[in-house]
């Protein structure tokens, strides 16, 4: 008898990698029209901080590494996209956190993608401290790279969180009603027998 072939999960019928992955790339795309829209190349608001908003362009991968390197990154993001679908189809089944992860990896991926088909180049905004200014998607490809290293290089920690410790047993007390009885019992027992008989006279 022919054994059932297991389906492969495919991810355009997974909910939650699904809803994941529309909101990271819309939060992306729209905060990045935003900032196109409002601020000049090289603006930032406010002008000094710790936090600020400083629209630049990157030309290179996440973080502004490797600038200069438009052709390049954009076929290095495919590349990365079309791995990711695998790896999706070959091992997140139904675990809600390595979906989750896909979600955002793919929204990120996408989300940059799209700024360096159609305008050459990706647009940032994000501007903390001496970190290199970066975008929505490039968080979320960081968040989700993350969730992917809890569970696989820490299987267990997750799991020893959730475990409660259970309160001792205690022994069930004696029944004193029983206890009594049972004495009174054993009394009556032994007076019946210690009597004398009326055979003996």
């Amino acid at each position: 008898m022919q054994q059932p072939v297991s389906r492969r999960p495919f991810i355009l019928t997974d909910t939650l990698a699904m809803l994941v992955f529309a909101l990271a790339l819309a939060a992306d795309q729209f905060s990045k029209a935003l900032v196109r829209e409002g601020l000049r190349i090289g603006e930032s608001v406010p002008a000094e901080g710790f936090l600020r908003l400083t629209h630049v362009t990157n030309s290179g991968a996440i973080f502004g590494l490797f600038p200069n390197q438009a052709i390049v990154m954009t076929v290095a993001s495919v590349v990365g996209i079309v791995v990711l679908l695998y790896f999706y189809h070959a091992h997140a089944g139904g675990d809600w956190r390595v979906r989750t992860s896909m979600g955002l990896l793919l929204g990120g991926a996408v989300g940059n993608l799209i700024d360096r088909l159609v305008l050459g180049r990706v647009t940032d905004f994000l501007d903390v401290g001496a970190w290199p200014v970066f975008n929505l998607a490039d968080s979320s490809i960081v968040t989700g790279v993350i969730i992917l290293a809890v569970v696989y290089l820490f299987p267990n920690f997750l799991a020893r969180r959730r475990e409660t410790p259970q309160p001792p047993t205690e022994a069930a007390a004696p029944e004193i009603g029983d206890a009594s009885t049972d004495a009174s019992t054993d009394a009556v027992a032994l007076s019946t027998d210690g009597a004398p008989s009326g055979d003996d006279d």
